[in-house]
């Protein structure tokens, strides 16, 4: 088995402080090493992370975990579309407790995924229109997921846009999908993916499109590990460590020193997630 304590050490000069908006911090990957994975974090300067809920279990650990770590440690609410076929009445009646709860800062993962299909489409469109109502209920952004589904999670937000705010999270399409998801007022997350030289190459001509102020950035660990990394971490798990690496690949790519995109996307996270300073 792996070690995961092996994350390399955190640049001696200070760090750019930054916040991960996405972090499956709940998964069992994490179990062995949980708070370690924090320490590590906070010497790297990620500041605050925001705990992904992707079932109404996992958004009831999530919350748990940001109550045991309060100010640094935040959480979403929300069933991800492959768990869509999940939420029965009873479960959003739950969901809608949860969402209420003050560490939770936003409404989901939720969306749709038609490159696996785990629940119907009908499932997942009806999960869709219920987490995005519960969200302009609660007065809180969503947390996005899409794949394979732009065409049918467009026309689902453009029903609610005028009750909600949100972030794509891990966005990883074109250029025209981009400039959908800004028209709509959305920020957008950023993983990385952008390091993957096979698939995420593309998004660095897309970086300098974003405005400062709606681009975030997150790990989406323990998914996503950057494939670029030199020399490559014993464990493919990957962690909230990692984000300056994330970072610096973004500022490169935006033509930015990586402390100022620090400034802004840790000005846009808070501003979003309406998260306290650090």
């Amino acid at each position: 088995m792996a070690d995961h304590n092996t994350a390399p050490a955190p640049p001696a000069a200070a760090p750019a402080l930054l916040i991960d908006i996405g972090i499956n911090l709940a998964h069992d990957s994490y179990d062995r090493d949980r708070d370690a994975v924090i320490a590590r974090a906070h010497a790297a300067g990620v500041v605050q992370m925001v705990v992904t809920g992707a079932t109404l279990a996992g958004s009831v650990r999530a919350v748990a975990l940001a109550r045991e770590h309060p100010g640094r440690l935040f959480a979403t609410a929300g069933v991800h579309p492959h768990h869509a076929s999940e939420l029965d009445p009873a479960s959003l009646a739950a969901l809608v407790e949860l969402a209420r709860i003050p560490e939770v800062v936003a409404v989901g993962e939720c969306g749709l995924d038609y490159f696996r299909n785990f629940s119907p489409r009908a499932a997942q469109q009806q999960a869709f229109h219920r987490q995005l109502e519960l969200a302009s209920q609660v007065g809180k952004p969503v947390f996005l997921h899409q794949r394979d589904a732009h065409d049918d999670f467009l026309a689902i937000l453009r029903e609610h846009a005028a009750s909600w705010r949100g972030v794509a999270h891990c966005f990883t399409g074109s250029g025209e999908e981009l400039q959908s998801y800004l028209q709509l007022g959305l920020s957008i997350g950023i993983t990385g993916w952008l390091c993957d030289e096979r698939r995420g190459a593309h998004l660095a001509a897309l970086m300098p499109q974003v405005p400062a102020e709606r681009l975030l950035l997150e790990t989406d660990g323990p998914y996503l590990l950057p494939r670029d990394f030199r020399p490559k971490p014993a464990s493919r798990r990957n962690e909230p460590a990692y984000l300056p690496h994330i970072a610096a690949a973004v500022a490169r790519a935006r033509g930015e020193t990586i402390e100022s995109l620090a400034r802004s996307s840790t000005a846009a996270a808070r501003t979003l997630f309406a998260l306290p300073p650090s």
